[in-house]
């Protein structure tokens, strides 16, 4: 039987591996896997939580984004409304599952058209929950799910996101380890997303262009 090029390909590649048991190899992966080595991580997001927003601010800002700090989240409503009418977008949001986001007190938004599920061609604005943030770079990192479907992240114009300040680390390593933490061993989300700004490009002429492949806009909530 000839072998397919797929076959060929992954012969080609085992013929110069190291001929070492196989058993060792994956013995070491394993232990790798469970006692992972934390990387050299940048000083520049280590501090208290004022220290944490500055640096995550700057870099979000410097990017294009717009970040915004609240002490209450029952404010949230009342934030996106505000935002919306300063971007001149329609009065309207759209947000998944997510409980904490089902939860707020939308009625203080009272114009606000509020509707939750995935993202359609027509929504101009969507919310999310972070799961994490990295503030060494200005990151927030969403998962996927029923409570925050990745088409919130990249089919409306602008991006809204919640992040509460205990999910805002100083590192990816810690958003990392607090993702392992939920998940369980062997255990990810479908989808990971790293998100820092709006999407843009400069691949044409070096000139910037947004979007590129998502929100022209992104709009941070920092809830301290």
């Amino acid at each position: 039987m000839t072998a397919t090029p797929r076959e060929k390909v992954f012969a080609a590649i085992r013929s110069r591996m190291p001929k070492t048991d196989i058993a060792a190899r994956e013995a070491a992966v394993a232990a790798r896997l469970a006692h992972p080595h934390a990387n050299l991580i940048p000083a520049r997001g280590q501090g208290d939580d004022h220290h944490r927003i500055a640096v995550f601010s700057k870099y979000m800002e410097d990017v294009g984004g717009t970040v915004e700090v609240l002490d209450d989240i029952n404010d949230v409503p009342q934030a996106v409304a505000a935002y919306l009418r300063q971007h001149n977008l329609p009065a309207a949001i759209r947000h998944g599952a997510d409980p904490t986001l089902s939860t707020l007190p939308w009625h203080r938004a009272a114009q606000l058209e509020v509707e939750e599920g995935r993202a359609r061609d027509s929504d101009k604005a969507s919310l999310s929950m972070a799961f994490a943030g990295a503030a060494e770079s200005g990151t927030v990192i969403l998962v996927s799910g029923a409570d925050n479907p990745t088409t919130l992240n990249f089919l409306p114009e602008a991006h809204i996101v919640v992040l509460k300040i205990g999910d805002l680390h100083a590192s990816y390593e810690e958003a990392w380890t607090k993702l392992r933490a939920v998940y369980g061993p062997g255990n990810m989300p479908r989808t990971v997303n790293m998100i820092s700004g709006p999407s843009r490009t400069a691949d044409i002429e070096q000139t910037i262009v947004r979007p590129a492949h998502g929100p022209k806009d992104m709009h941070v909530i920092i809830i301290r």
